[in-house]
């Protein structure tokens, strides 16, 4: 595994990034962008959300899917305009963050639970499913700050980053839309998971802010390989590249809208041995 390197900085806080179509999109929370950074650093802004931007998808059709945190509703990007799709509010408790969609369609969004900025006390939440009508459902509840999503190529299992809880766990997902089985992939003492990817064989990277690493855990919690940063912080991580062996990942000096103005975020990089897989 070769040394970091940075693909673009000056950002307030990247987030969200997913591999698509030869460039790595995210969102960039206090500047309100989706960004498209090609892997020579060309970006494009490619939308602006009023609300602040986090996960992102595509639809079957190839429409963008953002979430829009603060009033807690799916946006979709169509005709280079952005549309309201499905309004989580009503299932959602505080604001929205991070998300994966299916093949089918289908949109897994994770929620805060509560309000840290202003000190609340941590509460467990729910995952919400969009299907395709725009329709939302409760998928699980009892979730400690769901966060980073993953789904198997096989599409049958669904892994989630529990923030507060410092563990990443799995459902089956039965008959394309109902989670069942859950069960733990990996837990410690001491990690915070935050935005997680997926190889190929079946280990899932995390970033750590709180550590200040990434690390890949095998199921069952076993470490395989692990990444400190020094003075940064890692909040997100995504495989890509032509063969997916380019570990991205978007760190910063801190979090929370005080850090905005540092501007301090990068997307920096390194390869790794075994490509990504699966969904985002």
């Amino acid at each position: 595994m070769s040394g970091l390197e940075t693909l673009m900085d000056g950002l307030t806080f990247p987030e969200g990034p997913r591999w698509h179509q030869g460039r790595l999109w995210f969102s960039d929370f206090y500047s309100h962008r989706v960004i498209a950074v090609d892997p020579e650093g060309e970006a494009e802004t490619v939308c602006e959300v009023a609300q602040q931007p986090s996960g992102l998808g595509w639809l079957p059709d190839g429409s963008l899917l953002v979430v829009s945190m603060r009033d807690q509703a799916l946006l979709r990007l169509s005709g280079g305009a952005l549309h309201p799709y499905a309004d989580l509010s009503g299932h959602a408790r505080y604001w929205c963050n991070d998300m994966v969609v299916d093949a089918a369609g289908r949109a897994w969004v994770g929620n805060f639970g509560f309000n840290r900025h202003e000190g609340e006390q941590p509460r467990s939440t729910t995952l919400v499913r969009v299907d395709p009508d725009g329709s939302c459902h409760i998928a699980a509840r009892g979730l400690w700050f769901p966060n980073g999503c993953a789904i198997t190529p096989d599409g049958r299992t669904l892994i989630v980053a529990e923030t507060r809880a410092r563990r990443l766990c799995v459902f089956g997902i039965c008959d394309g839309a109902t989670l069942v089985n859950r069960r733990i992939f990996a837990e410690t003492a001491t990690m915070y998971p935050d935005g997680i990817c997926l190889d190929a064989e079946g280990a899932v990277w995390v970033a750590d802010p709180h550590n200040s690493e990434v690390v890949r855990f095998r199921d069952g919690g076993t470490v395989a390989e692990r990444i400190r940063l020094e003075g940064r912080a890692p909040y997100a991580c995504m495989l890509g590249g032509d063969d997916r062996r380019t570990l991205y990942l978007c760190t910063c000096t801190g979090s929370g809208p005080e850090i905005a103005r540092a501007r301090s975020g990068r997307i920096e990089f390194t390869r790794v041995e075994v490509p990504g897989a699966g969904l985002p």
